[in-house]
């Protein structure tokens, strides 16, 4: 398991004289960062972005790569034991009959079924995932979402994905946020990663998305995530972009990765290499790993697996 986690926001709690009113603490941070964000410019870019560089990614090293990026995702209102133990098998079996073929980099599901893929997943080295914190809204108590994040990791979860509280953000309330985060962060403990879900689709603007995504990083969050799939739009080219972006200055400002996990929507290969582009593009190099890279799904292992075999499979 990787424990290079480290807490990289308590760094910044104390860099600041004594007595200013706290706030001072997140107007330091965004001084940090460009937030003069138009929404059409971030639209342009993005699509500029893509239209220039997707067509050299399209290869069979590029899918492949894909593939064993993809968190395969089921976070259904009829999910239960019995379905999430097949699709457990079903990635036992795939794993087992095609070792030359990269596996998928976790498999995520609600906090009760971390148990029975921590007991069935036979893949050494796939993460296991879930949705802490009352997911999708963020919207029960507190003492909650440490308590189940807590009973998550003690099942076996690797690690835990959380949704920033949205409304908080929108009333400016800071300090809510940053002390749930960091409550839910020490939860996860030192080698369980946390991901911050911003629910892009909900903050509606750049500046929005960047702002959040700049108090997630600052309160403990090791990646950040774009949705819950829960409500639409779901992942868009303008939001990760600025994720990006966001991701980029802050590594340049302080020497520490981010990493970043797409997900809402993300169903066709097409989709996936326009993310890719924009992660390469952005980030560069160092963020094409499954370690950094993420994608959250739950039919685009097959579309990819078809592609790269060259017919229909439904393997998963």
């Amino acid at each position: 398991m990787n424990t290079e986690y480290h807490n990289h926001h308590h760094d910044h709690e104390h860099d600041h004289s004594h007595g200013e009113p706290l706030k001072s603490r997140y107007e330091q941070a965004f001084s940090k960062f460009n937030l003069h964000l138009h929404d059409e410019i971030v639209q342009e870019e993005a699509k500029t972005l893509i239209a220039k560089h997707i067509d050299e990614n399209r290869t069979t090293e590029v899918l492949r790569f894909l593939l064993s990026t993809i968190e395969l995702t089921s976070l259904k209102v009829t999910d239960n034991e019995d379905s999430i133990l097949r699709m457990v098998e079903r990635v036992n079996s795939f794993v087992n009959d095609n070792p030359a073929l990269p596996h998928p980099a976790g498999i995520c599901v609600y906090p009760r079924f971390v148990n029975i893929v921590s007991n069935s997943l036979e893949v050494e080295d796939m993460e296991i995932s879930t949705v802490c914190g009352g997911f999708p809204s963020s919207q029960t108590f507190p003492e909650l979402k440490t308590v189940e994040t807590a009973l998550a990791v003690k099942d076996g979860a690797t690690e835990i994905d959380a949704v920033l509280p949205v409304g908080f953000y929108l009333a400016e309330d800071y300090d809510t946020i940053y002390n749930e985060i960091d409550e839910i962060k020490l939860a996860c403990g030192q080698s369980v990663p946390l991901k911050i879900i911003l629910e892009t689709g909900a903050l509606q603007t750049a500046a929005n998305v960047k702002k959040a995504a700049i108090l997630a990083i600052y309160s403990g969050a090791d990646y950040i995530k774009t949705s819950t799939g829960k409500i639409e739009p779901g992942a868009t080219p303008a939001a990760v972009y600025t994720m990006c972006q966001t991701i980029r200055e802050y590594y340049e400002q302080t020497g520490t990765a981010i990493g970043i996990k797409v997900a809402g929507g993300v169903r066709t290969t097409e989709d996936a290499l326009k993310y890719y582009t924009l992660i390469k593009e952005v980030l560069g190099e160092e963020w094409l790993n499954n370690r950094l890279f993420r994608i959250g799904a739950s039919g685009l292992a097959n579309n990819i697996l078809s592609e790269i075999i060259g017919k229909n499979i439904e393997a998963f």
